[in-house]
């Protein structure tokens, strides 16, 4: 018997490093944040977060698969550092919060000790 898309989805979420489902799950957190962006900066400074994140995913997703892991998690390391200062901007645009600054921020650290932790493995292998 076969199994269901769901237990599907799980195991292939399960099969994945966790710094994939960090960023997957701060893209959740978010895009519905980014549509309560002021409409002059939810097409600039709103799109390009959203597409950095979407990069580094891919990013992440791709180095769970290849051979040569350390170059693609140093190119998703590198656009990490660019969304981060994209976040900060928001911030200091007072597009978002504070409180929304500093839990973002919380989550992109967290993202980004995964992805360190990730490069140290495959470098030390």
């Amino acid at each position: 018997m076969g199994r269901s898309p769901n237990e599907h989805f799980k195991m292939a979420r399960n099969s994945l490093p966790k710094a994939v489902q960090d960023c997957h799950n701060l893209l959740i957190w978010l895009i519905p944040l980014l549509d309560d962006f002021p409409r002059n900066r939810r097409f600039t400074l709103g799109e390009r977060l959203e597409a950095g994140l979407i990069e580094i995913l891919e990013r992440l997703v791709e180095a769970a698969y290849a051979r040569n892991k350390r170059d693609v998690l140093q190119r998703a390391n590198l656009r990490l550092a660019v969304v981060r200062h994209l976040w900060r901007m928001a911030h200091e645009l007072k597009i978002i919060t504070g409180k929304r600054y500093v839990h973002g921020a919380k989550l992109l650290e967290d993202l980004g000790k995964q992805i360190g932790g990730w490069l140290k493995s495959v470098a030390s292998s």
